[in-house]
């Protein structure tokens, strides 16, 4: 019931399934489902390279990190957590996440208009694209949505309502437009 993001877990060979409008994290394994997550209002997935799974929490404004087959706890959480808000240690109804090779981060803080990244074991973020108000500019992100940061530490961002895939290299004030274009 309103599917919002899947991955796919290549250690147990399944697809994860943030099921927003039944407000939980389901695995899908050989057709058989399995809740892992309950009473969540979960958005965005990832999941890491020591098999980790983060889920953004656009109501708690956060995002928590739960151990693989360890659901029963309430999770850690990774990014935000100190209620709705624009400081460096809050978010705004994160939405996708992406997590690198070191476990930092990042999450499209989409009612902020921006992009934090969150380093291991932080307790505040950086934002690291947009964060300069709603906008078109260059340096501006309106309802920011997907974020992937390739090997090269280059953030893009899908900037939803600006139609267009934005490029961000880490220290930039400004990004550059990939793809698209205000209203192209």
């Amino acid at each position: 019931n309103f599917p919002t993001d899947v991955i796919v877990d290549q250690q147990n060979h399944s697809i994860i399934v943030a099921d927003q409008g039944n407000r939980r994290v389901i695995q899908w394994l050989n057709q058989t489902q399995k809740i892992l997550i309950k009473n969540i209002d979960c958005h965005g997935l990832a999941m890491d390279k020591h098999g980790f799974l983060y889920v953004s929490d656009y109501v708690k404004n956060e995002v928590r990190r739960w151990k693989m087959g360890e659901y029963n706890n309430e999770g850690t959480i990774v990014a935000g957590g100190n209620r709705r808000g624009d400081r460096p240690n809050q978010l705004n109804g994160p939405t996708f996440i992406f997590v690198d090779e070191d476990q930092s981060v990042y999450v499209t803080d989409r009612k902020n208009d921006r992009v934090m990244e969150w380093r291991k074991d932080a307790k505040e973020g950086t934002v690291v694209a947009g964060g300069n108000g709603q906008g078109e500019n260059l340096n501006q992100l309106f309802y920011p949505r997907g974020v992937i940061v390739d090997d090269l530490g280059q953030i893009y961002v899908a900037d939803r309502r600006n139609q267009r895939v934005m490029c961000w290299c880490e220290g930039d004030k400004e990004g550059e437009i990939v793809v698209g274009g205000f209203g192209q």
